[in-house]
């Protein structure tokens, strides 16, 4: 296991002062000598390691230094990818230039490449911190009559920790209790893999619990982050707030099969197979599945699910890395897909990994109308 970290994180750093060796190069070239002194060559090289050393630190960790220390590596790493961006940009317009023999002075083009990464950053940031609700009707064969025109609140990817912390699971929190759904389902990442104060963070799920806002209840599943924990440090929290932790189960929520399958198990698909067979979906009954990413879809189908959310892919967040999304996660990136005769909803998550930036993609809580399909497709 150490190993294997070691090997990711030495291969993320070599990429991280890739980038930073390039936007340096850049600016100083096209900018001139005020931008390649020992003093930003300094700052580039401190910014290239920050993000590394702060995630490092931050998972032994919630002292408010730390946090602000994290959030801003954070924040800077999103900027640095607008850079990235923005350097690529100069060199393609000044060569443009060079070649048709405009003469556009390298310092003009530096002045609006890099103003327009800025301001594009500056807009992900402020996109990525307010959640906002997708309504969606989903049709089901052999839905219970109950639950014809019942509400579910889909939210997932919270990635609660050193950026967002107690003020937004309270505002998430509120705005699903505000929307009344009739059960809330929480696929996973409710954490982000660093310390936290959980007692805190779980409280305003034990309010939404009490309230009975979701009579139905509240179902939650973990994420691939969930696993940077022990389950004894943020599970007991979770637990007293009354949110129904779905261990690898099956329940009848008023004739609903609501089942729960966490990240981990889902890695093996034999094991995965394994699981969904020892509960005994019964085909002839609509059946819900809350797996954290949307995967193992071949598997969850010949088994009876009629319906799997997931949350896990973000889109990609912000651009480019929505088009890298799309091209790992195809159609299944976002929103409600069909596979064979099981519908697939992924949604972009409430929350925001690494980089607390979205642009080309929006924070959400997905609620879903349920009705009964008028016939089942194949």
């Amino acid at each position: 296991m150490r190993t294997r970290l070691f090997f990711f994180v030495s291969i993320v750093q070599a990429i991280l002062f890739l980038t930073h060796w390039f936007v340096y190069a850049t600016v100083a070239y096209f900018w001139g000598s005020a931008a390649s002194t020992w003093g930003v060559k300094l700052a580039f090289g401190l910014l290239s390691i920050s993000f590394v050393l702060a995630s490092l630190r931050s998972w032994y960790s919630f002292h408010p230094l730390v946090r602000l220390f994290y959030m801003a590596s954070a924040i800077w790493l999103g900027f640095a990818s607008f850079s990235l961006l923005a350097s690529v940009a100069c060199w393609m317009i000044y060569s443009v230039s060079a070649i048709a023999g405009w003469g556009w002075p390298p310092a003009r083009i530096a002045d609006a490449a890099f103003a327009l990464a800025v301001a594009a950053g500056l807009c992900a940031l402020l996109n990525a911190t307010w959640p906002r609700v997708t309504r969606i009707t989903i049709a089901l064969p052999s839905l219970p009559q109950q639950w014809r025109g019942r509400t579910a609140a889909l939210v997932s990817d919270l990635h609660l920790g050193h950026v967002r912390n107690y003020r937004f699971v309270r505002r998430v929190v509120n705005r699903i209790a505000a929307l009344k759904p009739d059960i809330v389902l929480v696929t996973g990442d409710l954490y982000d893999g660093v310390a936290g104060d959980f007692e805190n963070l779980a409280r305003p799920w034990a309010e939404l619990v009490t309230s009975r806002a979701a009579a139905m209840g509240v179902f939650y599943i973990a994420g691939n982050h969930e696993e940077f924990y022990r389950n004894a440090e943020y599970l007991p929290p979770l637990l007293r707030t009354g949110i129904r932790v779905l261990n690898n189960e099956k329940v009848d929520v008023d004739g609903l099969q609501v089942v729960g399958v966490h990240y981990r198990e889902a890695v093996n698909p034999d094991q995965y197979r394994s699981i969904l067979r020892g509960l005994q979906i019964d085909r002839s009954r609509a059946s819900v599945l809350l797996l954290h990413a949307p995967v193992r879809l071949p598997i969850s189908e010949e088994e009876g699910i009629s319906l799997q959310l997931s949350g896990h892919t973000h889109g990609g967040q912000f651009f480019p890395w929505t088009l890298v999304a799309r091209r790992v996660w195809h159609k299944f990136n976002h929103g409600l897909q069909r596979f064979g005769k099981m519908q697939v909803y992924t949604t972009y998550g409430a929350g925001t990994w690494g980089p607390p930036f979205r642009l080309g993609t929006k924070p959400e809580i997905v609620l879903i109308t349920f009705e009964e399909a008028q016939f089942s497709e194949v």
